[in-house]
C-alpha cells in the first residue's frame, strides 16, 4: 500500500505533472523571467532622453490653489457660492456634499519668479527660486475622488489593485545599470509627527510582472533592508555556498514545474547577497561635506526624513538605480490649510529643489527625469467654515498640478490651464495616462508596444483608454 502511494506521487510530481508543464511551459514563459529577459532586449524602442526617474510622490493631495494655480479673482468671491455653471454636478466627496460650496480664496500669495516668470505661492521660496529649471503642468486630470484608488492609479495606470507599479514597469523594461542594487528602490518619510494616512504596498507592488521588479524598500533603521543581514557568527563563505546550494535545487524545481515566479525567487536570493556590501555603502552618508546637508536643509541630518531621502535619491542616482521613489504623507488638507499645509511645505520645499540643483551639479540632471506631484488636488470651496482658520478643502481631481525636470523636459514652461475657479481644465488636459506615455516616451519606450500577456490579454501601463505622448514638454 506505502509503494503504491509513493509511485502515485512519483508519477504526479515527475510524471503526470511535467506534462501538464510542458503544455503549461510555453505559456508561462511569455509571463516569466524570459519574457522579461526578451523584453529587455527589445528596449529601449528609441534613443531615450532620460536613463532614470526620481519620482517625487506626494500622497494626500496637494493643493495647487496654495501652491501653483494663481487665482486673484477668487479674493472678490470669497464666501459666495461656487456657481452651478462651473460645478457642472461633478461629484463630491461625503466630506462636503451636504454643505454649501462657499468660495476660499488662496490663503497662500503668490510670487513671479525666475526668467519664465512662474507664479509660486510664498509656501515654496526654493522651489520659486528654481523655477527655471522645472515644467509646471497645471492641467493634470484623474477621474478618481478618493485617496486609495486615485493614488493607486496615479502610480499603476488603474483604480484597481492589482496592476504593477510605473515603477515595475520601468525595471521589468530595462532593468538596472547597476546590478548590486534594485532596479526599483522606494523609501517613505520617517513623518515627526504620525501619519493617518496609509500608504499601501501595492503602490509599489509587481502585480502580474514577476515579482522580482517590485520596489524594495528601504527603511531609515539599522538595517535598512529587512533580513538582509546575516546572523552574527554566519560568515559571507558560508552564506554563499548556501545560495548556490538552493539556487541548485530551485533550478531543479523550476525544470520540472516551469514556475517563473521561482526564477524570480532565485534573482531576488542573489541580489540580496549583492546588497549586504552595497546597501551599506549607498545608505552611508558620512562622506557627504556639509555643504551637501547645507543645501538639502536642517532635517537632511535626520534619519528617514524626506531630506535626508533625497540625499540618497541622488547617491541612487548616481550608482545607476533605474527608479527611485521617494512618498511623502500628509497632504490631505480638510482643516488646519494655511498651518498643515505650511508644514508640509517645509518638510519638501528646500529638499526637492536641492535635488534638482544636485543632480545638475553632479551632471545626472540631464539623463534623471524628475516629477513632483500627488494624486489629485483641492477644491476651491472651503470645507467647514470658509472664514475659519481651521478651514481646509476637499479632494479635487478635475484639475491638479504636478512640475518635472531633466531629462528633455522643457525648463522654464507653464503647460495647461485651468477655470477663473481652478475647477476645470480649459486648455490642454495631461491625464494620467497622458503623463505615465510621456515618462515612458523619455525612456525611449512606445507606450503602445510597451505590453504584457496576463491572463490572455495584453496589459500595458496606460490601459486600453486613449493616451497621448505630451510633446509640448519636450524639448
Amino acid at each position: 500500500m506505502n509503494e503504491q502511494m509513493i509511485s502515485r506521487r512519483q508519477f504526479i510530481g515527475s510524471g503526470g505533472f511535467s506534462l501538464g508543464a510542458i503544455a503549461a511551459g510555453s505559456l508561462l514563459a511569455s509571463e516569466s523571467g524570459d519574457a522579461s529577459s526578451a523584453i529587455e532586449a527589445s528596449l529601449p524602442h528609441f534613443a531615450p532622453k532620460a536613463k532614470r526617474v526620481i519620482f517625487l510622490t506626494q500622497s494626500g493631495g496637494p493643493s495647487q490653489i496654495e501652491l501653483f494655480d494663481h487665482k486673484p479673482q477668487l479674493g472678490k468671491l470669497a464666501g459666495t457660492e461656487l456657481p452651478d455653471s462651473v460645478r457642472q454636478g461633478q461629484r463630491l466627496t461625503g466630506m462636503t456634499k451636504n454643505q454649501k460650496q462657499l468660495i476660499l480664496p488662496s490663503v497662500a500669495k503668490f510670487r513671479r519668479h525666475g526668467r519664465c516668470g512662474a507664479m509660486v505661492g510664498e509656501w515654496l521660496p526654493h522651489l520659486g527660486a528654481i523655477a527655471d529649471e522645472v515644467c509646471f503642468v497645471k492641467s493634470m486630470v484623474t477621474d478618481q475622488i478618493n485617496h486609495a484608488p486615485a493614488m493607486t492609479k496615479f502610480l499603476t495606470g488603474h483604480q484597481l489593485v492589482g496592476r504593477p507599479s510605473f515603477g515595475c514597469w520601468a525595471s521589468y523594461g530595462l532593468g538596472s545599470e547597476n546590478k548590486n542594487l534594485p532596479d526599483y528602490v522606494v523609501m517613505l518619510s520617517r513623518m515627526q509627527r504620525g501619519s493617518d494616512q496609509p500608504l499601501y504596498d501595492h503602490y509599489w507592488g509587481s502585480g502580474f510582472l514577476p515579482s522580482e521588479h517590485q520596489g524594495v524598500k528601504l527603511r531609515s533603521a539599522r538595517d535598512p533592508v529587512l533580513y538582509l543581514k546575516d546572523p552574527d557568527g554566519f560568515p559571507r563563505e558560508l552564506r554563499r555556498e548556501m545560495l548556490d546550494a538552493l539556487g541548485s535545487l530551485n533550478g531543479k524545481h523550476f525544470e520540472a514545474t516551469a514556475d517563473p515566479e521561482i526564477e524570480s525567487r532565485i534573482e531576488q536570493y542573489e541580489m540580496a547577497f549583492r546588497m549586504q556590501a552595497s546597501v551599506p555603502e549607498l545608505t552611508d552618508l558620512s562622506d557627504e561635506p556639509g555643504s551637501v546637508f547645507d543645501m538639502y536643509g536642517p532635517d537632511s541630518r535626520r534619519p528617514g526624513s524626506y531630506a535626508a531621502n533625497c540625499i540618497l535619491a541622488r547617491r541612487m542616482a548616481q550608482r545607476g538605480v533605474r527608479f527611485i521613489q521617494l512618498f511623502h504623507p500628509d497632504w490631505d488638507h480638510h482643516s488646519r490649510l494655511s498651518s498643515w499645509c505650511v508644514s508640509r511645505c517645509m518638510d519638501t520645499d528646500q529638499a526637492s529643489a536641492a535635488l534638482v540643483l544636485d543632480l545638475k551639479r553632479h551632471g545626472l540632471l540631464d539623463d534623471t527625469l524628475v516629477i513632483w506631484g500627488g494624486e489629485f488636488g483641492r477644491g476651491v470651496a472651503g470645507q467647514g467654515d470658509w472664514q475659519s482658520p481651521n478651514a481646509g478643502r476637499d479632494h479635487h481631481p478635475r484639475c491638479f498640478t504636478v512640475w518635472m525636470a531633466g531629462a528633455g523636459i522643457k525648463p522654464g514652461f507653464s503647460y495647461g490651464a485651468t477655470d477663473d475657479f481652478s475647477y476645470n481644465v480649459v486648455e490642454n488636459p495631461v491625464h494620467v495616462h497622458d503623463l505615465h506615455a510621456t515618462a515612458l516616451h523619455l525612456l525611449g519606450i512606445d507606450h503602445q508596444r510597451f505590453t504584457h500577456r496576463h491572463q490572455g490579454l495584453d496589459f500595458r501601463l496606460t490601459g486600453v483608454e486613449p493616451a497621448r505622448v505630451v510633446n509640448e514638454l519636450i524639448v
